[in-house]
């Protein structure tokens, strides 16, 4: 997928302090929502983690820092931040972990 831009607006549907319906032990420790209009590889609206906000939020508009590989899937997770913030691979790698644990990934910094 080619991203032309890097600032995207995102509906969050899993807040900070989400609980997973279906493995309820996992509790989501950062924002995570989807992208409307992106498309992603499993024809679904584009996944992404929200790093740099640290309260549960309902939508958010940032820059594209992290498009996270999943080797053993189909689908590809971006990572968005506030504008002009950049986190390391290794802060993004630990705030993700919680559910790409499961996955081989890769992470392509933008």
């Amino acid at each position: 997928m080619k991203v032309i831009g890097n600032e995207f607006t995102a509906i969050i549907d899993r807040p900070i302090g989400y609980i997973h319906h279906d493995y309820p032990n996992t509790v989501y420790p950062i924002n995570y929502g989807y992208i409307e209009g992106i498309i992603a590889g499993d024809g679904m609206y584009q996944d992404v983690y929200i790093l740099g906000v640290e309260h549960p939020i309902t939508n958010f508009t940032g820059t594209l820092i992290a498009i996270i590989k999943r080797i053993n899937d189909c689908e590809d997770k971006w990572v968005l931040a506030p504008i002009d913030t950049v986190f390391t691979e290794e802060t993004i790698r630990n705030a993700v972990h919680f559910q790409e644990k499961y996955f081989d990934i890769d992470i392509i910094i933008k």
